[in-house]
């Protein structure tokens, strides 16, 4: 199950970021857990290997919240999934969180920051899969509604 973008998929959002429509958006991150965290090798920071993967996750995540910070991002909503209503099992998750970037260059910028390529250990141990569904946005961080095309 995939749980980061491959090379294709990364490449097309870096050609994109920085250009003439790259602006304000949220991206908005599926999360489905391990029922145990699946390290490979030595976990970083010399922690334990046997957690749930949700908190393998927030290891990262507690990661993930000082570079957004940093960097001017902010986390919009974040809430647990509790049902699927339409779709099939492959479309159940855990979490859903909300992140607003002032640009897609802003999100770049935090996928390919040392401290959070550091912690992708614990994120790539608690994750059995994950979406990150890129979604337009106004130049505030709130959400809003995107106006619906006229019938």
């Amino acid at each position: 199950m995939p749980i980061e973008p491959d090379e294709q998929q990364f490449a097309k959002v870096a050609a994109l970021a920085g250009g003439e429509a790259d602006g304000p958006l949220v991206m908005l991150n599926l999360n489905r857990y391990r029922e145990r965290a699946q390290y490979e090798g030595e976990v970083p920071g010399d922690l334990s290997n046997d957690v749930p993967g949700r908190e393998a996750y927030a290891r990262y995540a507690a990661v993930a919240i000082a570079v957004l910070t940093r960097l001017g991002d902010k986390v919009l909503w974040q809430a647990e999934s509790n049902l699927t209503v339409v779709g099939d099992d492959t479309d159940r998750y855990d979490e859903v969180v909300a992140v607003w970037y002032p640009s897609l260059a802003a999100f770049v910028a935090l996928a390919t920051d040392a401290e959070i390529l550091a912690a992708r250990a614990h994120r790539a141990a608690g994750l059995e899969r994950a979406a990150l569904i890129c979604c337009g946005s106004g130049a505030e961080p709130v959400l809003e509604a995107s106006e619906l095309p006229a019938a």
